[in-house]
């Protein structure tokens, strides 16, 4: 009877382990491991701060050194796309992602055998910090990062559409792996009744959208079930244009019979 049972034993043995790996795929709870690295490897860019609280230096930005002691170490200088700068006596350097006090610490060590006397200040020139804007508005995607902006001035730069932009729906997305900020903003009580309660300060990377008014989302519908049947009215209207055109037809009639067509 042995030999008869080991089929059923390997059977309910796969169905076991089947029903395991099952259980174990329908587990959402993410792992911290993978938090990390969503963090660190695969979520947002590979710099990051916020800029509101100290400037940061980012990929594009420009970095602006002097020193009151030695001339030479004073210059001007871009992120290269690695995230070093090149620098006398240095080399490359690593400094996308530090503040401005950051790297002032981080040049008066390394300049430090080179230099007796060392008084290194830096300027972070902006350029590659961004925020982003879709929906009903005239100017879309990436817009450049000034800072103290908030979401009212973020919006009316974009040009809200007149007829189509619901202006009382504003959402502002902040991303995160764990623990995404989105709220809703009405701009419409900011313009009416002069409440700044949620105007909240845009920062760097949020996205901001802009939601059509029932009635613009009731036409665009109308608009998606329509196309395949104003494609074909276009391409037949196209098509007896052509045809008119090649038998010498123009709008209005026979050209060789002066009909008043338009050639």
């Amino acid at each position: 009877m042995t030999p008869d049972r080991n089929p059923v034993l390997a059977a309910s043995c796969l169905l076991a382990a089947l029903l395991i790996t099952l259980l174990a795929a329908c587990d959402s709870t993410p792992d911290k491991r993978l938090l990390q690295n969503l963090n660190t490897q695969g979520f947002g860019n590979r710099y990051s701060g916020n800029a509101e609280e100290e400037n940061w230096l980012a990929l594009g930005d420009t970095l602006i050194i002097s020193d009151a002691y030695n001339e030479e170490l004073s210059l001007t200088t871009p992120v290269e796309i690695d995230g070093t700068v090149l620098l006398p006596e240095l080399g490359a350097v690593l400094v996308a992602g530090l503040t401005r006090t950051e790297i002032e610490a981080l040049l008066m060590e390394k300049y430090s055998p080179y230099y007796e006397s060392l008084d290194i200040k830096v300027k972070i020139q902006t350029k590659g910090k961004k925020y982003f804007i879709f929906g009903e508005v005239a100017t879309q995607g990436a817009q450049d990062f000034p800072g103290d902006l908030t979401i009212f001035e973020a919006v009316t730069r974009a040009v809200p559409q007149k007829d189509s932009a619901n202006l009382g729906r504003v959402r502002l997305i902040r991303p995160d792996p764990r623990d995404p900020f989105v709220l809703t903003v009405d701009i419409g009580d900011v313009i009416e009744h002069n409440d700044s309660t949620f105007n909240i300060l845009v920062h760097e990377r949020d996205i901001i959208y802009v939601p059509p008014t029932m009635l613009a989302q009731l036409g665009y519908f109308l608009d998606a079930i329509l196309f395949p049947v104003k494609q074909v009215v276009n391409g037949l209207a196209s098509a007896f244009y052509l045809g008119n055109l090649s038998q010498g037809y123009g709008y209005y009639g026979n050209i060789g019979q002066g009909g008043g067509g338009i050639f």
